[in-house]
């Protein structure tokens, strides 16, 4: 290990743990030094990539073990807060999971805790850097479609869903945190005028075996009165295209992947330039750096270089989400989010 690289530990290893250990193999000021969990097999199939990291089933044991520089925290939502709050007060940067954690004061004592201890907190907001939204961003910066008024984006379809607890409301935070997390970040990173409120609608209708909502909806209104919808559904026979931007020039409609079923997320969506005068475009997509987000931990920690991703995007993209929440309980009613903006 080169002497002045950033020592990784993985707290948690599933399908996720899996991706930020392959992520830390191929990013340089990276290495790997411990993994914990609960699963033998688990701890068995990060040590194939890192058989030199030491391993851990008790998640105190690793973050007291002064083997770990920085955390990557991959357990469930309900316990974000937890561990992230340990590991900085032993001194640990801390990389998390979307969400940050289910309330906005946990969030603000959390990032608090980081200023207090000069530590990194960042959350793993992996979907800013897909092919197509990094694709439709760049559009939008150069002024193709004009002036974004309304951003529709849409995830889901029609299958029962997991048992697992992403379908747990008490664990994952229900249906709108879940791919709210990402979809409402990206909605922020495009749309950056001050939010004026937001409702939001949880329908429980058919799945029954679990707690989670069946199809969710967050309608933001900003103070300027553009306007962005987020719907994750389980319920939607027919799916709405995954991006339907309007502008005051153009539009931008990003299209499900038609061979990618049933795992239509997993795939970029088919973005089609829509121009005034009525044609239309395919678009290639753009290829973004690769490990992008990693890098930019080593380049942050060792040089100071500031991220994409910052901990008050991830911490405002709860406040939305938690004032969805509390707007669903009454209906829709608006709520006003506590914001800190960026």
């Amino acid at each position: 290990m080169p002497i002045n690289d950033i020592r990784v530990g993985l707290l948690a290893y599933g399908a996720i743990g899996h991706e930020h250990n392959l992520a830390v193999q191929n990013t340089p000021g990276l290495t790997l030094t411990a993994v914990c969990d609960m699963n033998p097999q688990r701890i068995d199939a990060a040590l194939e990539l890192a058989p030199d990291a030491a391993p851990f089933s008790d998640a105190h044991a690793m973050l007291d073990s002064g083997l770990v520089d920085l955390v990557v925290i991959s357990t469930p939502p309900n316990s974000h807060y937890q561990w992230a709050k340990e590991a900085l007060q032993c001194g640990i940067h801390v990389v998390l999971e979307k969400p940050m954690a289910l309330m906005t004061d946990e969030c603000d004592e959390l990032m608090d805790l980081a200023a207090a201890q000069k530590l990194l907190l960042v959350v793993y907001q992996n979907r800013r850097f897909d092919a197509d939204f990094i694709t439709m961003r760049s559009l939008i910066a150069a002024g193709a479609i004009g002036d974004v008024f309304q951003y529709d984006s849409f995830v889901g379809g029609y299958a029962e869903p997991c048992s697992y607890w992403h379908s747990d409301v008490t664990v994952s935070g229900g249906a709108i945190f879940d791919w709210g997390s990402h979809f409402l970040d990206q909605v922020l990173a495009i749309i950056e005028d001050e939010v004026a409120h937001v409702s939001g609608q949880n329908h429980k209708r058919h799945w029954n075996h679990c707690t989670n909502a069946d199809h969710a909806q967050v309608t933001i209104t900003f103070v300027n009165g553009k306007q962005a919808t987020f719907v994750n559904s389980d319920l939607a026979a027919a799916r709405k295209p995954k991006f339907y931007v309007l502008g005051t020039t153009g539009a931008i409609v990003g299209d499900w992947n038609p061979v990618a079923e049933p795992a239509v997320a997993d795939l970029p969506a088919i973005l089609t330039l829509h121009r005034e005068d009525g044609t239309r475009e395919l678009i290639e997509l753009e290829c973004g750096q690769s490990n992008a987000f990693h890098r930019s931990i080593v380049d942050y920690l060792t040089k100071g270089v500031a991220m994409e991703v910052n901990a008050r995007q991830s911490r405002d993209v709860v406040a939305i989400m938690q004032a969805a929440e509390q707007s669903a309980l009454q209906n829709g009613l608006p709520i006003t989010p506590s914001m800190l903006y960026t």
